[in-house]
């Protein structure tokens, strides 16, 4: 891969449509650079086209010529998937799909919805709801990010205990390949037992083997009655006999268990206009409980209170608030929302996405915290998550007036013990954020050998050139 020459840009653009690029500098300027800061790149051009066909021409091209090509969603990943690397000796152009921005299909009896990949999240869910379904993936960064981002980093979100990751919620997806051909799955099917499941291929691989440009999803009822407590628990091992009683006793009500730390919510108090404790008393770890049923008979609201006053009683909880209203319950959302956000006002950080089974959470956090502590005196433990799937946000904050270069400057030895205490027990350094620039090495590290030696040779036979993405996930060649 080469220089584009402007001839080539001239050709690109032709191949997008009229008023589908952009070149200036200033305009590119957001799509340069991922949202914590960590990575900024360049690109001489983003192209924007509005059909399949035209995502195949530009790829036909690219691959062609031995052009560089970026997928870019809604970029609020956190791992530098998205962004370009152009260098005097190579470029990178930016695919965007935020004209790919159609619902095409929605079979309210099939329970599916089809779309395409420039569809904000948070419209796919509105979409869905103003025809009675649900369609259940949900994260902090609903509003922005997009189907084509949701698919190609296997997102997680908040609901993963009930309804599964992004991989689970999909029936079927158009792909365009390198070299331009279609990949046409996009059927609604919930069984269809043809040989290999290639659309898997595609969920969480980053934009590496291909450009998403639509999918086929799964829906859901939508709920009736939903009930939201926020809850005081001493310490992360009450919160998973919390979260295992919750289980037990509210069965597949239980949409949603959330947990953080002390500091995770003071940041947000201290930083996010609006925001308050829901309770009086401090606690060490608050847990955002949800159940929700599609039922009309149900009573959930006052199923969670019986649940709950046993809890009290026992001593689980010590403390806790179910939500009188929709106002209340939004409110309750937007704080475990906002904790990346105030954290990152806060100062530097050092992130961890790790997964561990659920039964090691507790555990995992003890022994990680202990070896930050002593590793960097005065550095603050930030972890929240999702304790319902085992997934972690262990997040770092600098220590008060250290210097941020100087604690940025190790985040890589910081990075490596975090994630051997979690594979020591048995989980992963990378949950719901993928791999993107920022892990490749730890890819290579955990996950080596036969594995990493298949990754490479999928990525051989559908992207022979190494025009998509290059860098991310795998290392490029």
């Amino acid at each position: 891969m080469t220089a584009v020459s402007s001839q080539q840009l001239a050709e690109l653009k032709a191949l997008a449509g009229p008023g589908a690029h952009v070149e200036d500098p200033a305009e590119l300027a957001a799509s340069l650079t991922e949202w914590r800061g960590l990575f900024r790149g360049a690109a001489p051009l983003l192209l924007m086209p509005d059909s399949t066909a035209a995502v195949s021409a530009i790829l036909a091209y690219c691959h062609q010529q031995r052009i560089a090509v970026v997928p870019q969603g809604g970029n609020t990943g956190l791992v530098g998937g998205a962004i370009p690397h152009s260098t005097a000796e190579r470029s990178e152009i930016l695919l965007s799909a935020r004209r790919l921005n159609r619902i095409r299909h929605l079979d309210a009896a099939n329970y599916s919805i089809t779309a395409e990949a420039g569809c904000v999240l948070a419209t796919l869910q509105a979409a869905a709801a103003d025809a009675g379904r649900l369609f259940p993936l949900s994260l902090a960064a609903e509003g922005s990010c997009q189907l084509g981002g949701n698919l190609s980093t296997n997102a997680g979100g908040t609901a993963v205990l009930r309804f599964g990751t992004t991989r689970e919620l999909v029936l079927g997806l158009e792909v365009v390949l390198p070299d331009g051909r279609v990949l046409d799955s996009l059927r609604s099917l919930r069984k269809d037992n043809t040989g290999y499941d290639l659309k898997q291929l595609f969920i969480g691989a980053e934009g590496t083997l291909g450009f998403i440009t639509a999918a086929s999803c799964k829906l859901f009822p939508q709920p009736r009655q939903t009930a939201t407590a926020w809850l005081a628990v001493p310490d992360v091992a009450a919160a998973l006999r919390l979260y295992s009683a919750a289980r037990d006793s509210l069965g597949d009500e239980l949409t949603a268990f959330e947990f953080a730390n002390r500091c995770s919510l003071a940041f947000v108090i201290k930083h996010i206009p609006g925001s308050r404790a829901p309770l009086a008393a401090d606690s060490p770890w608050q847990v955002l409980l949800e159940v929700s049923t599609a039922r009309e008979s149900a009573d959930t609201g006052a199923d969670l209170e019986r649940f709950l006053a046993d809890m009290l009683e026992q001593g689980t909880v010590t403390d806790g608030m179910v939500a009188a209203s929709g106002a209340q319950r939004d409110a309750l959302w937007r704080l475990r929302h906002s904790m990346s956000e105030a954290q990152k006002i806060e100062g530097a950080s050092i992130k961890h996405d790790i997964s561990v089974p659920v039964s090691k959470v507790g555990e995992f956090v003890v022994r990680a915290s202990a070896w930050a502590e002593a590793a960097v005196p005065g550095v603050r433990v930030v972890a929240f998550g999702h304790l319902g799937d085992g997934n972690v946000h262990f997040n770092l904050s600098q220590p008060v007036g250290a210097d941020r270069s100087a604690f940025l400057a190790r985040w890589d030895e910081i990075a490596a013990q975090i994630h051997q205490i979690a594979v020591d027990f048995g989980g992963s350094f990378s949950a719901e954020h993928g791999i993107g620039s920022l892990k490749v090495a730890e890819l290579e590290r955990w996950r080596g050998g036969t594995t990493l030696e298949l990754m490479r040779a999928i990525k051989a036979v559908l992207d022979p050139h190494g025009i998509m993405n290059p860098g991310k996930l795998l290392r490029a060649r």
